[in-house]
Order: structure tokens, then C-alpha cells, then sequence
């Protein structure tokens, strides 16, 4: 009986450890399904790449993520335009700031007897004749008291006399202010603009006041990289916020291009660091710190920058973010953002620790007119990029263009090729 009795213990130990086997073994192999309710945190459980990188953004959701939005505009009033005959172009706008109840700007403007006649013609081009929309160009400013309509100032930053850094064009701007006073960052080219390609150094002028005078140095304000290195031909279109007690001078080249290899150009953006506006600059050992955007826009954002980048690249159409001004990743996409942005930033030079964001700012249209008459116009764009505010307006995912629009983009001359080939199929 006793026999027995092990005999039958030892049985259903066996088929207890067997049933606990299977048990274990139908639990791992088990398939969880991602749930109808969207987890505002990601979920413990296997999950594809997309749905990874779904929950790498700051939500989950678009229309959640506070660095998400959609793009509205607005034609500015107070500028004319010599009835659009393409003489008369204005573009490249900075950051706009607030003084004594007053939004000041500060932009590229071209006023010349001639139209541009492109930068393929570069070695045609004279005194009279600009290569190209920036070429030929002074630094202008405008105020508003409502960002909407403007009245045009007159000339900030003149182009100097020749051969003064800047002789050619002056362009490209953006504003910084420091200790209570004003530096203005530009191009400053010394040849007609696609010469040899945008070839020119950031330099500078500085003010007690933002409506002047202006003071320019004269001076390239931090050096072109080395030879063989990206930045080694230009330092363009320099972009000032004042992050962790320095000022961040973000700014662009272009480069894989000049002079043999003009249609496989890149472009990425470097930072130099200086603990004056005068300098001396260091780049940042990372550069380029942005590997898309065709101009450069940041702002400071929580803890952290924020950045547009628009165009050129693999990442264009994006909004990036990082937590030390340095190494970017991307936040949202975005549709119809703005082109050469200048955001409107009321902390940009407050070396705040808990940046709040953006509501409007701006931008250029570099297509206004004819194919004939073609030149460039300021417009103002608003978002909400702000964590002060909350506008669902601004957080729709879909933008529905006309057909109109798409029809734009038609075939061209490759019309008749594609039609040939579907009739020889």
C-alpha cells in the first residue's frame, strides 16, 4: 500500500510539473494586441518599429505633442513693392523683437535698376546688375505696433565701400541682444553671388539702439573651416540665442558643391560659441550639429532648443528638439512650414532655463510676381508652439491644397517622353 502510494505522489508530481510547464510555456508565448485606448506611456509589450518610434516623439499623438503644429498666413501690410516689376525685393527676415511697445525687423532688401539675372550668370553681372535676389542688397529695418502692418524704417547696415567686407551685399540677417545692446549677424559678400557659389563670412554691426546707428566692424566675425573641411567655403545665415550664459551662434553652409559639383550640394548647420558678440567664436567639436535646413531657425525650448528644418535634407519638414543645443532629434513633422522663419521669441536672449516656446514670426516668399518679375515679400506666419497656449486651430494633421496646386508641379517637357514610352508599352 505504502508503494503505492509514493507511486501515486510521484505521479502527480510529474503531472503537476508538466501542467505548471505547459503553463509557463503558454504565458510566454502568449501575444498581447496593442489596445483600442492609446497609451499615454508606451506599453510593456513587444511592439513594431513604427509603434516604437511612435512613443520616441513628445506624445504619441500629433495633436498632442506641443512641438506640432500647423502654419497660418498673413500678407503684411506698409510695403511697396514698385507694382511688382521685380526691382524692388525683400526677404531674409530676422527675429523680430519688442522695444518701448514697438516690434522691430530687420531684412535683406534689394532695390536695383535691374532684375536679377541668375547665378549661372554670375560673371555677367555689374555695379547696376545683381547675379541674384540677395545679391546687390542693404540691411533694411521696419516697426509695427501689431505685427501686421509695417512701416519701413530706411536703411540699417549699408553695403561699405569697396573693398570694405560687404562691398557687394549685405544680407541675411538676424538680431541679438546683449546687456542691453544690439548686434546685428550677417552675410557680407565681396563677390556677385554665384561666382564660385555663396562664398561669404558672417560679420557684424552693433548698436545702443535698435533704430541705431549702426556700427559694422568690418570684420569676419569667426573663421571658414579649413580646407577639405564642410564649412570651408561659407559661413552663412548666422542665427544668435543666448543659451547656458554664452551666446549659441547657429549658421549654415553649404557643402559637396562649388565648383564642380554644383547640382550635388548639401547643406547642414554648425554652432559657434563665444562669451562676447565681438567673439572669438568656437565651433562646436560636433559640427554640423544639423544635417537639414536650408536656413536656420532655434529658439529656445524648455530646458533645451527647438529648430525648424526646412528643406534640404532628409529630415526637412520637421521640427527637432535637443536638450543641450547640440544633438537634435526629431519631434513632429510638419506641412506648409515657414521658409527663412523668424520667430517671434521673447525669451531668445534671457538665458532662460525653461523656454516657452513660439507664437508667430517671420518668413519670405521668394515667388511673388512673375516668371519674368520675379522677387521676394515678408509675410507673417503663427503657430502654436507655445506651452502657454493651447489652440486646436493650429493642431490639425491635414492641410488640403487646392488642385490647383498640385497641378503646378506638372510634368513640364517630360510630357511628351512619358507619353511616348506608355504608347510604346
Amino acid at each position: 500500500m505504502k508503494t503505492f502510494l509514493n507511486a501515486l505522489c510521484i505521479a502527480s508530481l510529474i503531472i503537476s510539473g508538466c501542467n505548471n510547464e505547459t503553463k509557463e510555456t503558454t504565458e510566454v508565448k502568449e501575444v498581447k494586441v496593442f489596445p483600442h485606448k492609446l497609451p499615454k506611456e508606451k506599453p510593456v509589450m513587444p511592439l513594431s518599429a513604427a509603434m516604437e518610434r511612435m512613443y520616441d516623439y513628445p506624445a504619441p499623438r500629433a495633436q498632442d505633442n506641443e512641438l506640432y503644429t500647423t502654419f497660418k498666413y498673413t500678407e503684411l501690410k506698409g510695403f511697396d513693392y514698385r507694382g511688382g516689376d521685380g526691382t524692388v525685393s525683400r526677404r531674409d527676415p530676422s527675429r523680430p523683437i519688442k522695444v518701448n511697445g514697438k516690434y522691430y525687423m530687420w531684412y535683406t532688401k534689394r532695390d536695383t535698376k535691374y532684375l536679377p539675372i541668375g547665378a549661372d550668370k554670375a560673371d555677367k553681372a555689374t555695379d547696376e546688375i545683381p547675379s541674384t535676389d540677395w545679391d546687390l542688397c542693404d540691411i533694411w529695418y521696419a516697426t509695427s505696433k501689431d505685427g501686421f502692418t509695417w512701416e519701413e524704417q530706411g536703411v540699417a547696415v549699408p553695403r561699405p565701400e569697396k573693398p570694405e567686407l560687404g562691398w557687394r551685399s549685405v544680407a541675411t540677417p538676424d538680431i541679438l541682444v546683449w546687456k542691453g545692446k544690439y548686434y546685428l549677424y550677417f552675410q557680407a559678400f565681396n563677390e556677385p553671388s554665384g561666382l564660385r557659389g555663396d562664398w561669404c563670412p558672417t560679420s557684424m554691426a552693433y548698436a545702443d539702439s535698435p533704430d541705431g546707428p549702426w556700427r559694422h566692424t568690418g570684420k569676419q566675425i569667426f573663421p571658414f573651416g579649413k580646407k577639405g573641411e564642410w564649412d570651408q567655403d561659407q559661413c552663412q545665415d548666422p542665427h544668435p540665442i543666448v543659451y547656458k550664459g554664452k551666446i549659441y551662434l547657429y549658421y549654415k553652409a553649404a557643402y559637396n558643391k562649388w565648383p564642380d559639383k554644383r547640382d550635388e550640394y548639401a547643406v547642414a548647420h554648425g554652432l559657434a560659441i563665444a562669451d562676447n558678440p565681438f567673439g572669438p567664436f568656437e565651433k562646436h567639436p560636433l559640427n554640423p550639429v544639423m544635417n537639414t535646413g536650408h536656413e536656420t531657425t532655434y529658439f529656445p525650448y524648455k530646458n533645451g532648443v527647438a529648430t525648424l528644418a526646412i528643406r534640404d535634407g532628409n529630415e526637412r519638414e520637421t521640427i527637432q528638439f535637443a536638450e543641450d543645443g547640440v544633438n537634435f532629434k526629431i519631434a513632429s513633422v510638419v506641412t506648409l512650414a515657414p521658409t527663412a522663419a523668424g520667430t517671434y521669441t521673447p525669451d531668445a536672449f534671457t538665458d532662460t532655463k525653461d523656454g516657452r516656446g513660439i507664437t508667430w514670426g517671420m518668413c519670405h516668399f521668394t515667388n511673388a510676381g512673375t516668371p519674368e518679375h520675379r522677387y521676394s515679400i515678408i509675410a507673417r506666419f503663427d503657430c502654436d508652439l507655445s506651452r502657454d497656449c493651447n489652440d486646436k486651430s493650429f493642431k490639425q494633421t491635414t492641410v488640403f491644397f487646392k488642385p490647383e496646386v498640385y497641378f503646378s508641379q506638372g510634368l513640364g517637357g517630360l510630357k511628351k517622353k512619358r507619353m511616348e514610352e506608355s504608347t510604346i508599352k
